[in-house]
């Protein structure tokens, strides 16, 4: 399988980047070392997760509180947001149905 990254899920990790290191030096980058180990593993787990907002499958970090959203076509997993699971729901919500 392959693991494809959106730029909108990039931008999200360099702005969970961005808070973390503010609050320790080095935290931000032990976040984005610990979210891409998590996006690897969709090479071997994509399709495992339960799915969340229409075909957008849902899966956890393991070291933050943050969720990874992806989309599985042919054989691409396609990360479309990773989002803090702290943040109010219907902002969840609206970034990721379509209106």
């Amino acid at each position: 399988m392959k693991v494809f990254i959106s730029a909108s899920a990039e931008q999200d990790l360099l702005d969970g980047f961005e808070f973390y290191e503010v609050q320790q030096a080095n935290l931000g980058w032990y976040f984005l070392d610990s979210l891409y180990s998590d996006i690897d593993s969709l090479e071997l787990f994509a399709g495992i997760h339960p799915k969340r907002f229409g075909d957008l499958y849902w899966t956890t970090s393991k070291r933050f509180p943050f969720s990874i959203y992806y989309r599985l076509a042919d054989d691409t997993a396609t990360v479309m947001a990773v989002l803090d699971s702290r943040q109010n729901p219907v902002k969840t919500r609206s970034r990721l149905t379509p209106e």
